[in-house]
């Protein structure tokens, strides 16, 4: 009885650590600057991450569905163990808390403080290039030409240039896909690349307004304030499994065969993206000498926050 005992501790201790990672990898994912992935590289569990990731396939849920039948348990049993599920649900709640918080914070912040808040947002992100870049090789005419392809579809997608169309259904999924399969990549961080699809503060305002929502129906509040930003959610939410599935699979190929010309493209992308959160500001603020002067303040403050948490943690890698 005693070794059931420690066993069922040991369990949740576990857990509540896995639950802790979550954390840490949720705020690093809601935050343009270091990615989930850079996380799950510092912390030591970015191998165990995508080996379940990668792990989920069709057949295997399908496996799962099927353990109802007592003759098909043993192989649900496999494709469970397979799929890391003691794993990764601790690691998804911890996730969804941490981007759930921030996301409340971001869509506050979006209309109290968007200068400071954007501003932030910029030094963060061309700190992240510094950081990254260090252990870069550019050697090559190649290198060369991939890190100005990178660096050159993110300004023209920041300067508005080349954009989604329209704000439907499709473009959240399609924003879903990408920044979701971002999100488990070192190196690029999945809320830079929504605020380059000029979505980060709609989703951040959605997923607010859909959790508040929820919380209020105990006490009377409106199940269309639930259905409306829950679609939006929803959508999200099959556009992130369908990234993970497809876009991040061909992102871990390409690093597989292409590792130096894969990571030079996406650190790039992040230089690229530099501007992107100057866009926001410009949307609602004329650029005057007190509007430069904060911005470049928060900026300084967010480069200063990210070259901070660097040497606190000895560095980052982008793989």
């Amino acid at each position: 009885m005693e070794y059931e005992r420690s066993d069922a501790v040991d369990d949740r201790l576990e857990w509540l650590r896995t639950y802790g990672y979550g954390l840490c990898m949720g705020t690093a994912d809601a935050l343009p600057g270091v990615s989930g992935g850079t996380v799950a590289l510092l912390l030591g569990f970015y191998g165990r991450l995508i080996a379940a990731v990668t792990a989920f396939t069709p057949w295997r849920a399908a496996a799962v569905l099927r353990g109802y039948h007592p003759d098909r348990r043993t192989k649900a049993r496999e494709a469970l163990l397979e799929l890391d599920l003691g794993f990764l649900l601790p690691l998804g709640v911890g996730i969804i808390t941490a981007v759930v918080v921030v996301a409340d914070a971001v869509s506050s912040l979006a209309q109290s403080h968007p200068v400071a808040m954007f501003g932030f947002f910029t030094g963060l992100i061309a700190a992240s290039v510094i950081t990254l870049g260090r252990s870069l090789t550019i050697d090559s005419p190649t290198h060369v030409g991939v890190a100005v392809t990178g660096a050159s579809l993110a300004l023209l997608v920041a300067a508005d240039i080349v954009s989604l169309p329209g704000s439907g259904p499709m473009v959240i999924v399609l924003a879903g896909a990408i920044a979701v399969s971002a999100m488990i990549l070192p190196g690029i961080s999945g809320s830079l690349i929504l605020i380059l699809l000029g979505q980060y503060v709609f989703l951040s305002s959605e997923l607010s307004a859909f959790v508040h929502a929820l919380g209020s129906l105990p006490s009377g509040g409106s199940l269309a304030a639930v259905t409306d930003p829950g679609t939006t959610v929803v959508l999200f939410v099959v556009g992130g499994a369908t990234g993970l599935l497809t876009i991040a699979r061909v992102v871990r190929i390409a690093l597989d065969r292409h590792r130096g010309l894969t990571l030079v493209f996406l650190v790039s992308l992040i230089a690229g993206s530099v501007p992107a959160p100057l866009t926001n500001i410009a949307k609602t603020h004329a650029w005057t000498t007190e509007t430069i002067t904060l911005t470049a303040a928060w900026a300084v403050v967010g480069a200063i926050a990210l070259f901070g948490l660097e040497y606190l943690v000895g560095g980052f890698e982008p793989e």
